[in-house]
């Protein structure tokens, strides 16, 4: 995290456009539990279709309102699901992860 940081601080310093959004989670076991195979599923078809709300997305992935409802109330708090007004979206082109080995 520190390294982006300082990548981004230098670029814009010497005069370059720095638009980045990155979400950091503190441990390997926050990040499996926030992207399940189902909320990652959400993501892809909120990046590629929107969504009006969370009742028409529960239809649309033919899944259980409240199930999708929890799913994206923990997608919206971590920062991957973005929201304005009702409206969803997943504007993100991909997520990758990083897992260090170093002992912390």
């Amino acid at each position: 995290m520190g390294r982006r940081f300082t990548n981004a601080w230098n670029r814009a310093a010497s005069g370059k456009k720095v638009n980045e959004t990155h979400v950091t989670f503190l441990d390997l076991q926050t990040l499996l539990e926030t992207l399940s195979l189902r909320r990652l599923e959400l993501l892809k078809y909120v990046h590629q279709h929107g969504a009006e709300n969370v009742k028409q997305l529960a239809a649309a992935l033919n899944r259980d309102y409240k199930n999708v409802h929890q799913d994206v109330s923990v997608l919206e708090s971590a920062g991957l699901l973005l929201r304005d007004g009702r409206r969803f979206s997943a504007p993100w082109i991909e997520l990758s992860a990083s897992v260090s080995l170093m002992a912390s």
